[in-house]
């Protein structure tokens, strides 16, 4: 009898384990049936981006320096001047901030993230080069790795990663992932000091040219229920995010995406259509005038109704959070 109810008890798991295995396939990175929750979402302007569920803040690729007053013309001027946060900016519309995730280190993503850490408190998320960055700028205690203090690198306030990490924090997760730049200069960027690391040592004060790129990341970040596919450039690594299954997507709108082949079209399929779109980093460094910019972005927006026709793509004023669901 012990035997028999055994037998059953192991029939029940196995049948069980194919039910899990059947859903993992028909829904590819769904983790959890836990349910939605509201998310607000406020586009700060180029690849910038503030996400809270209410409890957490998350900050992607912070720029709001770009809207001071007499801001360049151009994102990096010839005499490759200082790089410097501008605080009115910035403290105009950031309050508060838990974690602020960097796709990479050049500089209409990195430059406010110091300034933000260290007047918030949040944990900078992202490459070795953005670390480095954030030790020059004064973020935390730099430390000698020839002569490592466990504990001094654990209140270290900037997490690195490298791709491939998939991390559980309190209110929410992140899934780091492999990505690749924008294809510039007529498919030249990789010739230039543009792609490079950051190197160590660095000291400030920093210029332009110091922030170089020091690899590409995407992220899918899971708070409230809703699974968050985030983009700060205009390219990507197919089978890195194929299967991948978002319920929100931020995604590369600029014109250089048209650089990449099927651009849109592979990126939307590889993520099974997400259900929003928001479009980030087609305002040009917020250079370009908005309706020059509005005028490129909706040939983006056009090109996914016609992919997805379900999809809803929201295309956001700056500062305006938008709530989902």
């Amino acid at each position: 009898m012990d035997t028999l109810l055994i037998l059953e008890a192991q029939i029940r798991r196995a049948r069980l384990a194919l039910v899990l295995c059947a859903l993992a396939v028909a829904s590819p990175g769904l983790a959890t049936s836990e349910p939605r929750h509201p998310v607000q979402i406020s586009y700060l302007g180029n690849a910038g981006w503030q996400i809270s569920d209410g409890k957490v803040v998350i900050l992607v690729d912070p720029n709001l320096s770009q809207f001071r007053k007499n801001a360049p013309t151009e994102q990096m001027a010839e005499d490759d001047s200082l790089a410097q946060p501008d605080p009115e900016s910035i403290d105009a519309h950031i309050k508060q901030a838990n974690y602020i995730l960097i796709t990479h280190a050049h500089e209409d993503h990195m430059l406010d993230a110091p300034y933000i850490a260290k007047k918030t408190g949040a944990t900078i998320i992202g490459t070795e080069s953005a670390a480095r960055i954030a030790r020059a700028s004064g973020v935390g205690d730099s430390f000698n790795p020839q002569h490592v203090e466990i504990k001094k690198i654990e209140t270290q306030p900037f997490i690195v990663v490298r791709g491939g990490e998939d991390f559980q924090f309190d209110g929410f997760s992140l899934e780091v992932i492999p990505s690749l730049h924008t294809a510039l200069f007529d498919k030249r960027y990789n010739n230039g000091f543009w792609a490079d690391s950051v190197p160590p040592n660095l000291e400030a004060p920093l210029h332009e040219s110091d922030y170089n790129e020091g690899g590409t990341l995407v992220y899918l970040l899971r708070m409230a229920g809703h699974q968050i596919f985030i983009m700060g450039s205009m390219n990507y690594i197919e089978r890195n995010i194929t299967g991948l299954r978002p319920d929100i997507a931020i995604l590369g709108a600029g014109l250089d995406r048209k650089q990449i082949y099927h651009y849109t079209d592979r990126l939307m399929h590889a993520l099974g259509d997400p259900a929003v779109v928001f479009p980030t980093h087609w305002d040009d460094y917020g250079i370009k005038p908005r309706a020059a910019a509005l005028k490129q972005v909706d040939t983006f927006v056009t090109e996914v109704r016609v992919i997805s026709p379900k999809t809803r793509v929201i295309v956001p004023e700056y500062f305006t959070p938008v709530t989902l669901p």
